[in-house]
């Protein structure tokens, strides 16, 4: 292993010495063998998909993903798979380190560029640190918004710190690399009439009707003093050539390190982790306006009045109206499965990449994202709630010959996938909060037959913990003192969760107090058996009974 140090020298510098080593990759040989060779692991993640976001979950019937549904169609497909939290470095952290947010300590996304001591974050080792040090050469590219001391597993996974400011927060140097690739391509590209520069990739764009410049217009100028432009607020077509977008970028990436990794006598864990669909929501042509915005579907919910729903004000609802807006949510959904659909091209070539070095059959691939998107449903964007599309991703667990087929309606969680990975790779590492899939995949055993999810961040004053257990759908505020209204949903009745069956304006809540009192303690006990400071409070909320 060698140990990452901040990066000094220039970018020029970097391209060239990562094009040099791509190109030794380039030299593998096609049909080696794995013969004699621990498992290799691959993990490719997605920023932002929901759990619908795939053709073979049927949702959608327009949209295309034939690589990904033939990856579940091969492997074992978790159909309720849950992120840890709805935000991305937490979620990230969680799958990493198989621990529970409240135990890593990493609560919100701007914890990812601090001091780890300063702040009590866990010193565990991840997961591909404890295979680092069982002997497999790993490296990992494309989005990271973690801590920056857990990247010293890896090999070809480089980053720039600042000199000064925070020596904490970071750079990752592919995105570097991928900047100044494409500055260099459009040095001389302004923006022609119609069109924006995006924040992101510092490219123009022509603007969709959604985009927050074009809905607010005049009002713009004023409205953005008080809430700043943010990547959600960027919606249509990105006027670069696709050549030059960033997931196949990634993808290049992530396929050159399986070569070296395949060229090498160690097994490999390779991650690659996309950027999109993540917003801003900007896709290039050819998949700009693949799927018409005029034939998108409205989300069934985008006009729910969220009565007793503790989401009300959630993700700016209130002062964004235009993703409440049937005729211009459409736009948004046009540019995010169109991202949807690159990225399953990218991913075929990846898994193309795998087979081409021989070690397809002998390597465990895992494909999820960190969390989902709402897009439009409850009239809201982004992520960061309990909701079905907020919380709820995809989930695939594939061994080619190793794993059968299997279609799981488990409820699982990706904080699962470390002890799920350490399992199957037949690694030692210490007991995390999550349990191994592997005896549900193989039919040796059932699972919890429930999952939990949280949100640390902002307190009591939102909901804290999600569990989801059998159709049945709890969330509330771990403190009894909160005035978060606590939330009871029945999926198998009520999928697009609007009818919270004991808010205040049921007159019937009390005949559910005792399924959301069961729910409750179910929640507490699986957290007392992690030792969650939450779990005591919790069993003192009352449900079902206010006025």
């Amino acid at each position: 292993m060698n140990p990452k140090t901040a990066i000094t020298t220039t970018l020029g510098l970097l391209a060239t010495t990562l094009s040099a080593a791509a190109a030794t990759a380039g030299q593998v040989k096609s049909g080696e063998t794995a013969k004699g060779r621990r498992p290799n692991l691959l993990v490719i993640m997605t920023d932002q998909q929901r759990w619908d976001a795939l053709g073979i979950a049927g949702a959608f019937g327009f949209l295309q993903t034939p690589n990904l549904d033939k990856l579940a169609r091969e492997g074992a497909w978790m159909r309720h798979a849950y992120t840890p939290c709805a935000v991305s470095a937490p979620a990230r952290a969680s799958i990493l380190t198989g621990l529970l947010v409240e135990h890593h300590g990493l609560n919100t996304n701007e914890r990812a560029s601090v001091d780890p001591a300063s702040y009590g974050l866990t010193d565990k080792t991840t997961s591909d640190e404890i295979l680092d040090r069982a002997g497999y050469y790993a490296e990992y590219h494309g989005k990271w918004h973690t801590p920056l001391r857990w990247l010293d597993a890896y090999q070809h996974t480089d980053y720039v710190t600042p000199q000064k400011k925070n020596p904490f927060k970071y750079e990752m140097g592919d995105l570097l690399r991928y900047h100044q690739i494409l500055a260099a391509a459009y040095s001389t590209r302004q923006p022609g009439p119609g069109e924006l520069t995006d924040g992101y990739f510092e490219m123009p764009y022509r603007p969709d009707p959604i985009d927050r410049r074009v809905f607010e217009g005049e009002r713009f100028e004023q409205s953005v003093a008080r809430r700043p432009l943010t990547q959600p607020d960027n919606n249509g077509e990105l006027l670069i050539d696709n050549k030059y977008a960033i997931t196949p970028y990634q993808a290049k990436e992530a396929i050159a390190a399986i070569k070296r990794g395949a060229a090498g006598s160690k097994p490999f864990a390779v991650t690659c982790s996309f950027m999109f669909p993540h917003a801003p929501m900007l896709p290039t042509a050819p998949y700009y306006g693949m799927y018409p915005a005029a034939s998108m579907p409205v989300p069934a919910s985008i006009a729910d009045p969220m009565v007793d729903s503790p989401y009300k004000n959630a993700n700016g609802r209130n002062l964004l109206p235009q993703y409440g807006r049937p005729e211009l949510i459409k736009y948004m959904m046009s540019n995010y499965f169109a991202l949807v659909t690159e990225l399953d091209k990218w991913v075929g070539e990846i898994i193309a990449a795998l087979d081409a070095t021989g070690q397809r059959e002998n390597t465990l691939v895992v494909f999820l994202s960190d969390h989902g998107e709402m897009l439009g449903s409850h009239a809201m964007r982004e992520k960061n709630i309990f909701l079905e599309e907020s919380a709820r991703v995809p989930l695939i667990i594939n061994w080619k010959g190793t794993i059968r087929p299997i279609v799981s309606d488990s409820y699982v969680s990706t904080l699962d996938l470390f002890p799920t990975i350490m399992d199957y790779l037949g690694v030692q590492a210490d007991q995390r909060d999550g349990r191994s899939l592997r005896p549900e995949i193989e039919g040796m055993a059932k699972g919890d037959g429930f999952v939990i999810t949280e949100w640390l961040y902002q307190g009591p004053s939102q909901p804290t913990h999600m569990i989801v257990d059998g159709g049945w759908k709890l969330f509330l505020s771990y403190d009894p003192a909160s005035s978060v209204p606590p939330v009871l949903y029945n999926l198998s009745d009520d999928p697009l969760e609007m009818h919270n069956l004991i808010g205040a304006s049921n007159p019937s809540r009390s005949k559910y107090a005792a399924k959301a009192t069961e729910l409750r303690d179910k929640m507490a006990q699986w957290l007392a058996d992690r030792g969650s400071q939450y779990a005591a409070p919790m069993r003192q909320i009352k449900l079902g009974i206010r006025n």
